[in-house]
């Protein structure tokens, strides 16, 4: 399972949880069901973030982060437009995202965001807390790239 992209991981577990937004709707309506979800997903991303920085052994820094991309870009998940990487900061734009693509072939796509985006932040928050993301705009929500600024908050 280790060398399995997290394009091949996010559609199972998409398998798994569209079956479970839809029984949530179905008994608590639309928000609660997305509430859930959301929660969930969140947890799980922290909880993904926190196992990678144990197997680290240290506080990961970006550098750490960015060695850790491909897992997210393989299988031609991610195309992205690397703008600035160093020690303090790293920006990139994603310019094309099968997640959303997949989500939406998959009927997902009123829920894409909780399932793929909401996880971003939420993982450093396991990963490293010192690490912040600020994304203002994504594919998923229709916009034509998503900005990615991660940056290391100062002491």
């Amino acid at each position: 399972m280790s060398d399995m992209g997290i394009l091949v991981r996010r559609r199972i577990e998409a398998l798994i949880l569209k079956h479970v937004y839809e029984v949530l709707k179905a008994r608590s309506g639309e928000e609660e069901a997305q509430s859930v979800i959301g929660e969930a997903v969140s947890n799980s991303a922290i909880e993904h973030g926190k196992g990678f920085a144990e197997a680290l052994g240290r506080a990961p820094s970006l550098k750490d982060f960015l060695d850790i991309m491909p897992l997210w870009t393989k299988d031609d998940a991610l195309q992205i437009e690397m703008l600035e990487a160093d020690e303090e900061k790293l920006d990139f734009n994603v310019v094309r995202c099968r997640y959303s693509e997949m989500y939406k072939e998959m009927g997902l796509g009123n829920i894409g965001h909780l399932l793929s985006c909401n996880r971003d932040g939420d993982f450093c928050v396991g990963y490293n807390p010192e690490m912040e993301l600020t994304r203002t705009q994504t594919i998923m929500k229709g916009a034509s790239h998503c900005d990615f600024r991660y940056r290391m908050k100062k002491d």
